[in-house]
């Protein structure tokens, strides 16, 4: 039986929610992290919409992050609670795509895809424009601002740099220091 890779990216950093046998540095070619979702339940509601991040598609992208395995007798229940949790809206859709661990070898991984056509898919945004609605919002989760600050974290300790990420950071703290945006 093939085993159960998962790719995080996001929140699976720091919040994954689910047993995993390994956690191993791994990237995903053709995609990108990116707060390109509006978040109507976990970090905004339908009339404050906050952002959360997707991997949205672009040929030259590759996106760093984590690979899950998970033990075969866990895989049933963790793709049902991955289910539940990421496919709340029907704004990411569930595919396999091939991920690089970090020894180089391939595994094929579940990963959450923004679906570009759904209601809530927010590409092409400005730093500005982003940091601006992660600032106000707030969902059934908590504030819009612990998302970012958490994953930003998370990524610095997994040595995982992102630079759009944390030039976002910057921007949210600017926003709530009260100082003028750049």
């Amino acid at each position: 039986m093939t085993p159960l890779w998962v790719f995080g990216y996001g929140s699976l950093l720091w919040k994954t929610g689910f047993p995993y046998a390994e956690r191993r540095l791994a990237r995903l070619v053709g995609y990108h992290r990116s707060f390109c979702m509006a978040s109507v339940h976990y970090r905004g509601t339908p009339e404050v919409p906050g952002l959360v991040l997707a991997l949205d598609a672009r040929e030259d992208a590759t996106c760093q992050g984590v690979g899950f395995r998970v033990e075969d007798d866990h895989a049933e229940a963790t793709l049902a609670y991955l289910r539940e949790r990421e496919l709340v809206s029907s704004a990411y859709y569930e595919a396999k795509r091939m991920i690089e661990l970090d020894d180089g070898t391939m595994a094929e991984a579940v990963c959450y895809i923004v679906d570009r056509e759904h209601h809530q898919y927010r590409g092409g945004l400005s730093l500005a424009e982003q940091a601006q609605i992660i600032a106000a919002a707030q969902g059934s989760t908590g504030q819009n601002t612990e998302y970012l600050f958490q994953t930003a974290k998370h990524l610095e300790e997994l040595n995982i740099p992102d630079r759009e990420l944390s030039e976002l950071v910057e921007e949210v703290n600017r926003i709530l220091a009260g100082q003028n945006p750049v």
